[in-house]
């Protein structure tokens, strides 16, 4: 899928410059007496037999701070033009509600839309208007859908959503199938799961817990030894048919069923993890593949081959 040219005055992903005049805004809607109290005293307060603490890392991360401040400069850069956020920049009610007073308008996904579709109705949005993409980012189908209608655009995306971004892109050009922890109708994990479809055939598969990793795996192993029936294969399809591009369930059963109409699929499907589920699988994926590999045992090698890992090696 191929994205317009994007003006280079049309677009901004660092700000504009107004830090210092937006600073005190900040501070007055997202800092606390209260708060500022627990870390002067050792983020503990004690009245009678009540015992409060704070955690030390209490707060937003470098993300979402960037986030809102980016949406507060953009409203002082743009104070006569109308502002559009596409869906929360955060999953936090008290800033979307003060993005909604500052005049900034929270744009509602569409539901049902599917990969490749744009997830908002952009008939709303004028050449003159400027959008506010969150911290979560947006797919790259709403992207190109946006840039088609103009305006400009403020680009929230964290560094590191985008860091992993890479990484599936990468995957999906390699013949990957990318294999991504989260849920699947989140919004990160919509806009993560569709940069495979920059590339022809390009798959993912998202998994929420260690319970569907674990299926994965044992499906997967299945698949390599030939053990996989008709049922088996429908019963997988239907569990991750709301989780998986269109075709992912497909690159594992047409392998089993001999399929001569997609010869990229084959017991040895390749799967690649744009983010780990949990230690636990990064572990058994170690161990497994120390026993299979052979070669330098550092860490960084380690990791190259865990990050090579195939269908029975997962």
């Amino acid at each position: 899928m191929s994205t317009p040219a994007t003006p280079p005055d049309s677009y901004f992903r660092k700000g504009f410059g107004l830090g210092s005049e937006v600073r005190d805004d900040l501070a007055a809607d997202y800092t606390g007496r209260l708060v500022d109290l627990l870390r002067a005293r050792d983020y503990t307060l004690t009245a009678g037999d009540v015992t409060v603490r704070l955690a030390k890392e209490f707060g937003f991360c470098y993300g979402v701070d960037r986030a809102v401040e980016y949406a507060y400069q953009t409203r002082r850069k743009f104070p006569d033009r109308r502002l559009f956020l596409l869906g929360e920049i955060i999953h936090n009610p008290h800033v979307n509600d003060n993005l909604r007073r500052m005049g900034i308008e929270i744009l509602e996904p569409l539901e049902g839309a599917r990969d490749g579709e744009p997830r908002f109705d952009f008939s709303v949005v004028a050449p003159e208007d400027v959008v506010i993409l969150p911290a979560f980012g947006v797919t790259v189908a709403d992207f190109a859908a946006l840039r088609e209608r103009g305006g400009v655009m403020v680009d929230t995306t964290c560094g590191s959503v985008l860091n992993v971004w890479k990484r599936v892109e990468a995957y999906a050009r390699d013949g990957f199938t990318s294999l991504i922890h989260g849920k699947y109708y989140h919004e990160e994990t919509r806009a993560t799961a569709s940069q495979v479809l920059k590339y022809p055939g390009g798959h993912y598969l998202v998994v929420r817990d260690m319970s569907e990793a674990e299926a994965v795996c044992a499906y997967i192993t299945s698949l390599g030894a030939g053990a996989v029936n008709a049922a088996a294969r429908e019963a997988f399809a239907h569990r991750f048919a709301k989780a998986a591009s269109r075709a992912s369930t497909r690159i594992c059963t047409c392998a089993a069923s001999g399929s001569p109409t997609r010869p990229r699929c084959s017991p040895a499907s390749r799967w690649r993890s744009a983010r780990w589920p949990a230690r636990r699988w990064r572990e058994r994926s170690a161990r497994s593949t120390a026993r299979r590999t052979s070669g330098p045992s550092t860490r960084s090698a380690r990791r190259r081959r865990i990050g090579r890992t195939r269908s029975t090696n997962c």
